[in-house]
């Protein structure tokens, strides 16, 4: 396997790459942590939580295919640079919601800001690193993931507390990523597969999305994509009230819990992940793949077993379902990787953009939406079952825990999935390396 070309300044433009991630996954992640107190206000159904998640990731969604093109023929860093203020100034205005329909009106536009960050910046990696560290790149960049939902699930508690009000957490969420903007102007952008072992032409291609969407492997990591973003944004979204509700944590003490199960455990798999996924891939062509899907069926297990446990078992509970997440961050650095090798250079940020488009679309929309609706539902089942004549917060907790056991089967299909991405990788990864020694230009 040839090593390719790493641009100089790479790691340094990878660090500030990963910043900027880190404050997109922070500023996802400040609506969950405040589902409650937001709900109480509100008088808000699991439903309408839901909703607010689903608000966000649709417009991320849809938005993403066309930034996605954009980001393949014109400056990514000023994509990424003018995204970063979109959507840190509708951070901040989320503060200033005054009822549920204006809070969901302004998450639309964090969701365009946000869709317009992470095909240029994958696209981006892609062009500065060859094809035998990408996963480690990958891996650092998703680092951003971890750690930005341990900052936030850390400190939102506390800025709660200290300022006596929800509100507080998205002013000051808004300034860092206006700051970070303006070096993103300065980035040097690399060339279109200046990564790669040959020069490759930058003709612009025809039917782009036609010639992502032949790729067998694309779709196998799509509907990957799909299920794993359902069980990941119903985690991110529910985590917390699921540990006030039916484990009786405060606020602040479920938001750190939820910063350890969701965050710190990414600090390992996508380390270690990404290390351990360069290896096998160099060992193996599908060995990659087929390690994301034993840690998605080693997720689904852990996850599955830890729901299980009663609400006086919290301790064992963060343990175990820390374990399933660990394991279940393995999707990031296989798949992420994986795309990069089986579409050309000239076509990765559209394919990154319908990646996106499908697995928030499909997954990270309808997970929270569909849990929330369940666990309405659920809800008034054990109210009926109890034979009582109204809604009590112990009902609820009921319902959110009965409707959280789709994350384990959904990350079950993930699995599958990826298994079967596995099996079609190596012929699409040799027929895109054939296709573009058909479109090299002289060195």
């Amino acid at each position: 396997m040839a090593d390719g070309k790493q641009a100089a300044n790479a790691w340094k433009v990878l660090f500030l790459l990963f910043l900027a991630n880190l404050l997109n996954f922070f500023d996802r992640a400040v609506p969950a942590i405040l589902n409650e107190p937001i709900r109480h206000e509100w008088g808000l159904s699991d439903f309408q939580l839901g909703m607010i998640a689903a608000a966000f990731t649709v417009v991320y969604a849809i938005a993403g295919l066309p930034l996605g093109r954009l980001a393949d023929t014109g400056s990514r860093k000023k994509i990424m640079g003018w995204g970063l203020i979109v959507w840190s100034l509708f951070t901040g205005l989320n503060g200033a919601a005054w009822n549920f329909a204006s809070f969901l009106a302004v998450r639309v536009g964090v969701g365009v800001g946000e869709a317009a960050y992470a095909p240029a910046a994958t696209s981006m990696i892609g062009d500065m690193f060859p094809s035998h560290r990408r996963s480690r790149a990958m891996g650092i960049f998703m680092l951003g993931l971890p750690l930005g939902l341990i900052l936030a699930f850390f400190t939102v508690g506390g800025m709660v507390k200290a300022f006596g009000s929800w509100r507080a957490p998205f002013f000051i969420a808004m300034v860092p990523g206006i700051i970070l903007a303006i070096f993103m102007f300065f980035v040097k952008d690399p060339n279109r597969g200046a990564a790669e072992d040959t020069p490759v032409s930058n003709a612009p291609i025809s039917q782009p999305l036609r010639k992502v969407l032949q790729v067998p492997t694309m779709w196998w990591i799509i509907l990957a994509g799909i299920t794993a973003n359902f069980a990941v944004y119903s985690t991110n979204s529910f985590m917390v009230p699921l540990l006030q509700r039916y484990f009786g944590l405060a606020l602040e003490s479920a938001a750190i819990t939820t910063g350890c199960i969701v965050g710190v455990t990414g600090l390992v798999g996508l380390t270690l992940g990404g290390w351990v996924a360069d290896k096998l891939h160099a060992y193996s062509d599908r060995g990659r793949l087929l390690f994301g899907a034993f840690g998605l069926l080693a997720g689904a297990l852990a996850t599955g077993y830890a729901l299980t446990l009663g609400s006086n078992e919290i301790g064992l509970f963060a343990a175990i379902f820390s374990i399933g997440w660990l394991m279940q961050y393995n999707y990031f650095t296989c798949t992420y990787a994986a795309i990069q090798d089986v579409i050309e250079p000239r076509l990765r940020a559209t394919a990154f953009a319908v990646f996106f488009a499908a697995l928030y679309l499909l997954g990270g929309a309808f997970g929270p939406m569909v849990v929330g609706l369940l666990s309405d539902y659920f809800s008034v089942e054990a109210m009926n079952a109890a034979g009582a004549a109204g809604m009590t917060e112990e009902f609820k907790a009921i319902g959110l825990h009965n409707a959280l056991f789709l994350i384990p089967v959904t990350l079950f299909l993930t699995a599958v999935f990826l298994y079967f991405a596995a099996r079609t990788f190596p012929a699409d990864a040799k027929a895109m390396t054939d296709d573009m020694s058909w479109n090299t230009v002289p060195a």
